[in-house]
């Protein structure tokens, strides 16, 4: 193994040239079949293991890589799955947009109350919900942990469906008639809990995105939903400019409320 030579005058901390020559590696595409572990680094750069940790620690938080306990690091890649910001948008139609197969697994799919809901949705407390469950995949590996209440006397057809290739919003158009117009979304980054984390099968020290929507059809709330996303595989895009300077990209309409989540 040829020994890669650090500056050792005290210019520069020996982590930083390492987390910098890593860095050129990278980009030029070496580390493309596998990325060294610890030990091969620490014997390549003849540097302590502590070195090669605040090395790898700086390469993490930059998003270059992915080091999970107990495992030799790895190559980040994009996500996958890229959404515009700024409209009613498809999570189902952008996963086949990107060409990886869409199935879901349907963990519920009952009536229930549950007050705090109920309330959102402007109804009585004991009102009757219809509460639908997915773990959404992209592919081979999980998504997003989707969970949606619809008032049932709006949407209690929807019992009836066959949720594991299809879309919510497809279904309630077809089975009720009812078509979304407008929502509000919230979103941020979370630490998903263990439980969610499990299922996700989310890297040890990913985030991920909270997306609280509620959707309305004439001004009326029919839609209260929460979905945990996958950092590592989804992204959120907007676009900006020195003229119109920064704007959200909305999807097609038509597009996303026909084929919606």
């Amino acid at each position: 193994m040829t020994v890669r030579r650090l500056d050792r005058t005290g210019g520069q901390p020996l982590w930083k040239q390492l987390q910098e020559d890593l860095v050129r590696r990278l980009r030029s595409g070496e580390f493309d079949d596998a990325f060294p572990g610890e030990l091969a680094l620490v014997e390549e750069y003849e540097v302590s293991r502590h070195t090669v940790r605040q090395a790898l620690g700086q390469l993490r938080s930059d998003g270059l890589i992915v080091a999970e306990r107990g495992r030799q690091p790895r190559v980040a890649t994009a996500p996958e799955i890229r959404q515009p910001m700024g409209a009613l948008y498809s999570l189902f139609s952008s996963v086949e947009a990107s060409g990886l197969p869409q199935h879901s697994v349907v963990r519920a799919l009952d009536i229930r109350a549950d007050g705090v809901i109920a309330a959102r949705l402007d109804l009585e407390g004991s009102s009757p919900l219809l509460y639908l469950e997915r773990l959404r995949y992209a592919g081979d590996e999980p998504l997003a942990l989707d969970r949606v209440w619809l008032p049932a006397s709006l949407a209690e057809a929807l019992l009836a469906a066959d949720f594991t290739h299809t879309s919510l919003y497809n279904e309630l158009a077809v089975r009720t008639g009812v078509s979304l117009d407008h929502g509000r979304e919230d979103i941020r980054a979370i630490n998903p809990t263990p439980a969610e984390r499990a299922l996700l099968h989310c890297p040890a020290e990913a985030a991920a995105f909270s997306i609280i929507r509620q959707g309305t059809v004439q001004n009326r709330p029919v839609e209260w939903r929460h979905t945990v996303v996958r950092g590592d595989r989804f992204a959120l895009s907007a676009e900006f400019s020195a003229n119109t300077g920064y704007r959200l990209t909305p999807a097609p309409r038509t597009t996303a409320l026909a084929q919606g989540w």
